[in-house]
């Protein structure tokens, strides 16, 4: 089993992607050992409690600074053993965590990446304000910042002409984010993604490669 934790912040709605695939034992040989987040009391939390998933708080207010407060989540991390760390909407600088779970931290980022990754801004509000057609979500491998290094799978979608900030969020949400976090992490979990410098290769299962 790949022991793994969830690192998340505010409503956690990217959370219950994985705890819906945990109650529905969707992901082979995944359990889900704890998730964590920065404040006490916030949704992610109660998300988590309810479906029965320990939850812990490493408050970053208790840290002089953002290093100091990475280095606690990371030393809780390996506290409980965790191999795979999964950002559900994070909102902390991850610091040293990275380094320390190199190839080991899933997240999504809601547009095709490289789309709107080098300006200010919700890539789902520039989507728009751009007049894109189409849109969609990318899951990652996390750099040192929380963003995208290497990419594991894209999926698109087309913008409507009467989409709002709210529901074009809310499509990629169910359309996109939460189908690719668990197809990801359930590819992680059975050792197919192969990472080499910036590339993840998705390893096809015995007897796919003659089929093709």
């Amino acid at each position: 089993m790949v022991r793994a934790a969830v690192l998340a912040s505010g409503d956690g709605s990217r959370l219950q992607a994985i705890l819906d695939a945990v109650y529905f034992n969707e992901i082979p040989n995944f359990e889900l050992v704890a998730v964590i987040c920065p404040q006490q009391g916030c949704y992610a939390m109660t998300r988590a409690l309810s479906a029965g998933i320990p939850a812990f708080v490493v408050d970053p207010e208790l840290f002089p600074n953002s290093t100091s407060h990475s280095m606690a989540v990371a030393n809780k991390l390996k506290d409980m053993d965790i191999e795979l760390v999964i950002l559900a909407g994070y909102d902390c600088p991850l610091g040293v965590v990275p380094y320390q779970f190199r190839n080991r931290i899933i997240g999504t980022y809601p547009a095709l990446y490289p789309a709107f990754s080098e300006e200010d801004g919700d890539p789902v509000e520039l989507a728009l304000e751009t007049g894109l057609k189409v849109t969609g979500a990318t899951s990652f491998f996390s750099d040192g910042d929380g963003r995208v290094r290497a990419v594991i799978m894209q999926r698109s979608i087309e913008v409507n002409p009467d989409d709002t900030v709210q529901s074009l969020s809310a499509r990629l949400m169910e359309e996109c984010e939460w189908p690719l976090l668990n197809e990801s992490v359930s590819l992680f979990c059975a050792g197919r993604l192969s990472v080499r410098g910036r590339r993840v290769d998705i390893i096809p299962l015995p007897g796919e490669e003659e089929s093709e």
